[in-house]
C-alpha cells in the first residue's frame, strides 16, 4: 500500500476512502512509513505527531472532503490544540509553546477529515528563504540534499516533493509558499489577502504581507484544498470575494484568450542579477503560454522597479520581528537575550527597535501605492503577470547564514534570491509558483504567475492548463519515498 500511495496526490487518496478502496488507517500508516523511511536524509518533519494521528485516523472522522488523507502542518502559525507551536525557534521550544485551541485554518482541516501526522520545518520566525533553524538543523532538498529547499515552508515542500504526504501547510510573508515550492519542484499557491482568516488569535501578518494555504505536487489539490480552508470569519480586517465556482472546477475550466505580461530581469533594486536558468524558464513558459493561445508582452507594473518595494518590505519586517519579539519579552516577564535567538532574528530585532514611528506609517501608506500600480497594469488590459519565481536556482546550504561582522548583508543576499516573491505580499494578490522547468544539472526551476486580488479562479484555470501541457507528475527527486 506505501508504494501504491506514494504519488497519488490528496484529491485520489479521497477517493480511494470514499470508494473504501483504502481506510484512513491504512493511508495514516502509509505515510507514517514513508517520513520514517526518508525522513532521516532530509529533516523535513521536526514534531511528529504519530501516535495522535493513528488514534485520529481510528477515529469517527468529520465526513469531510479530505477524510482519512494524511497532512503535515507547518511549525508557524497555524497552531493545533495540545501540540507543540515552536516556531522553529530555541526559545520558543524552551517555553513550551502548546496553543490550547485550534486556530481557525487547523479547525477547518480537521473538518476537511485531514490527519495531522506532525509538523514541518521552518528557520526561526519565518523571516528567512532557507530552513536551517538551529532548533532542528538544516531541512534538505530532495533534488541535491547539498541544498536548501527554500523558506520559510521548507520542511512542508521537502514532504511533499520527496512524497512523504501529498500536500502541506504553509504560509507566506514574503515568498514562503512560492520560494519552496520552485526549489523543491511542486505547486505553490500564494492566496489573496483576506481569502484564508488567521483568526481567532491574529487579524492579519505583518501588515497584512502573510497569508496561509498550503504546498502540493497537483494544481487540483490546491485548489480544493482552498475550497476547504478559505472563508470569512467573524472579526477579520480583510474579506476576500467569494469564488463564484468551487475553486477545485476551476482548476480544470479553461481560461480562454489571456493577455499576459512578463518580465525577464530581476527588478532595479534586487542586489544580483537574474540567473540564466531563471531566465531561460520564464522565456520557456512564456512560449508554453503562447502556444496555449496566449499574447504575451514584455511588460510589468511600474512599481516593480521602484527602490519603495525594498525599503517598504524592510521596513515594515523589521517593526513587526521588533513586535512580535517585544511580546514574547512580555511572556518571559524579562528581556530577551542575544544569545536565546539565531543572529539573523537578533539582527532585525534590534533593527525594529529603531525603527521610527513615523517611517513605519510611511511604509504602510507605500504598500497602498504599490498596489495602487498593479491595480492600474489590469485596468490598461492585461490580465496576468508571469515572471520568474526567483532569481536564482535553490541556493546551497549555509548561503544565507548572516555573518557577525556583517550581519545585515544577508539582506542584500536574500534580495538576489528572491526578488519576485515579495511585492504581491505588498500588494495582496494571489500568485502561484508552476514546477514547468528543470536545469541542466536537475534542479528545479518554478515560474510565477500573478493575477489581480481575489481572482485566484484566474490563476487556477491557467494552472491547470499547463499542468496538462507540461506534466511534471512523473519527475521524481533523488531522494524520495
Amino acid at each position: 500500500m506505501t508504494s501504491e500511495l506514494t504519488w497519488l496526490d490528496a484529491v485520489a487518496q479521497a477517493e480511494l476512502v470514499a470508494s473504501r478502496q483504502a481506510s484512513p488507517r491504512e493511508l495514516t500508516e502509509a505515510a507514517i512509513a514513508r517520513i520514517e523511511k526518508t525522513n532521516p536524509a532530509l529533516n523535513a518533519v521536526v514534531t511528529p505527531l504519530f501516535e495522535k494521528a493513528r488514534a485520529q485516523a481510528a477515529s469517527e472522522l468529520p465526513r469531510g472532503p479530505f477524510r482519512g488523507v494524511p497532512f503535515l502542518l507547518k511549525d508557524l502559525i497555524c497552531g493545533s490544540q495540545g501540540d507543540p507551536l515552536a516556531s522553529g525557534s530555541r526559545l520558543m521550544k524552551a517555553i513550551g509553546m502548546v496553543p490550547p485551541i485550534d486556530t481557525n485554518l487547523a479547525r477547518r482541516y480537521r473538518e476537511a477529515g485531514l490527519v495531522f501526522l506532525g509538523k514541518t520545518a521552518t528557520p526561526e520566525f519565518g523571516l528567512t528563504a532557507t530552513s536551517e533553524a538551529l532548533v532542528y538543523g538544516a531541512t534538505k532538498n530532495p533534488w541535491d540534499p547539498t541544498r536548501s529547499p527554500g523558506g520559510s515552508s521548507g520542511g512542508s515542500a521537502a514532504a511533499v516533493a520527496a512524497g512523504m504526504v501529498p500536500a502541506a501547510h504553509a504560509n507566506d510573508g514574503g515568498g514562503s509558499i512560492r520560494i519552496p515550492a520552485s526549489a523543491c519542484g511542486i505547486v505553490g499557491l500564494k492566496t489573496s489577502r483576506g481569502r484564508i482568516s488567521l483568526g481567532p488569535l491574529a487579524g492579519e501578518g505583518w501588515n497584512g504581507l502573510a497569508g496561509e494555504h498550503v504546498v502540493s505536487r497537483s494544481v487540483r489539490d490546491s485548489a480544493a484544498l482552498l475550497d476547504a480552508s478559505q472563508g470569512y470569519m467573524a472579526g477579520d480586517p480583510y474579506a476576500a470575494p467569494p469564488p463564484e465556482r468551487p475553486f477545485a472546477a476551476e482548476a480544470g475550466r479553461a481560461p480562454g484568450r489571456l493577455r499576459i505580461g512578463f518580465m525577464e530581469r530581476s527588478p532595479a533594486w534586487a542586489k544580483a542579477p537574474l540567473h540564466a536558468d531563471c531566465l531561460a524558464a520564464v522565456r520557456d513558459a512564456a512560449k508554453l503560454l503562447e502556444s496555449l493561445g496566449h499574447s504575451l508582452e514584455p511588460k510589468h507594473p511600474a512599481a516593480v522597479d521602484d527602490p519603495g518595494v525594498e525599503k517598504t518590505l524592510f521596513t515594515i519586517i523589521i517593526a513587526q520581528t521588533a513586535g512580535l519579539l517585544t511580546m514574547v519579552e512580555g511572556m518571559l516577564g524579562r528581556p530577551i537575550r542575544a544569545d536565546e535567538v539565531e543572529l539573523w532574528t537578533w539582527t532585525l530585532f534590534q533593527e525594529g527597535k529603531r525603527c521610527a514611528m513615523l517611517d513605519f506609517l510611511a511604509a504602510v501608506e507605500w504598500r497602498n501605492v504599490i498596489s495602487r500600480s498593479f491595480g492600474e497594469f489590469y485596468g490598461s488590459g492585461f490580465d496576468l503577470l508571469l515572471t520568474p519565481t526567483l532569481g536564482q536556482p535553490p541556493l546551497p546550504l549555509g548561503a544565507l547564514t548572516p555573518k557577525s561582522d556583517a550581519p545585515l548583508a544577508t539582506w542584500d543576499a536574500l534580495l538576489g534570491f528572491i526578488p519576485f516573491t515579495p511585492i504581491q505580499n505588498l500588494t495582496g494578490e494571489p500568485a502561484i509558483s508552476l514546477p514547468l522547468f528543470w536545469s541542466a544539472s536537475g534542479l528545479p526551476i518554478g515560474v510565477q504567475l500573478v493575477a489581480p486580488w481575489g481572482r485566484e479562479d484566474l490563476l487556477l484555470r491557467v494552472a491547470g492548463q499547463l499542468e496538462a501541457a507540461r506534466p511534471w507528475v512523473d519527475r521524481r527527486p533523488r531522494v524520495h519515498a
